[in-house]
């Protein structure tokens, strides 16, 4: 690559202060502290799988939920996202792939299209995942349509099947990180649109 596709942001609320570092051509390189073990956990994976080298610093009013600390992380990822993946020439652009994780399976398809839209259809049985905090596993949901929104891309994200709530939301993380790193992958020196734009 001729130009790094690397971004650096932060985000100071009076309910959450993040910064967070991506390079798209890393080497999975990830730092995550989020002050929710589970989520950092899923955001390794995120930059493990995907390729990315990825450092997410967050602090949030965890006294009071961990909402704010998931949906602004995924704002503020989105964004990065969205600025290392520049003018999107020679992209492949589109992605999908099924993940497995021992009953569960989870279908992933994405295009980089630069029009946010998100299909979720995942059903967790309901129990939170243990950790210190626990992690509601509703939050997930929040945290990828937060980040499609400011990243402008267009997910769906569908259980095919699965009983163990831990093991469907570590599939679509790891399903979504191996599409994004199939989707931003530079094949070609055109912009992948009849439009002449993304």
């Amino acid at each position: 690559m001729s130009t790094p596709r690397t971004a650096t942001k932060e985000r100071s609320t009076k309910e959450t202060q993040i910064s967070i570092t991506i390079d798209l051509d890393g080497t999975g390189k990830t730092d995550c502290t989020t002050g929710l073990p589970f989520f950092d956990h899923m955001l390794d994976q995120l930059g493990r799988h995907g390729g990315f080298d990825l450092t997410v610093h967050a602090k949030g009013d965890l006294e009071i939920d961990s909402h704010h600390t998931v949906e602004d992380t995924g704002i503020l990822l989105g964004e990065v996202f969205r600025e290392a993946l520049g003018d999107k020439i020679g992209v492949r652009r589109f992605a999908s792939v099924s993940i497995p994780l021992d009953e569960a399976l989870v279908d992933v398809a994405l295009d980089l299209s630069a029009r946010p839209y998100m299909h979720y259809d995942i059903v967790f049985p309901g129990e939170k995942i243990l950790g210190d905090p626990p992690f509601d596993p509703q939050l997930t949901e929040e945290f990828w349509r937060a980040f499609v929104t400011s990243a402008g891309i267009t997910l769906h994200l569908v259980s095919v099947r699965g009983k163990n709530t831990h093991h469907l939301v570590e599939a679509g993380f790891k399903g979504v990180a191996r599409a994004l790193r199939d989707a931003v992958r530079v094949e070609g020196s055109g912009l992948p649109s009849t439009k002449g734009m993304l």
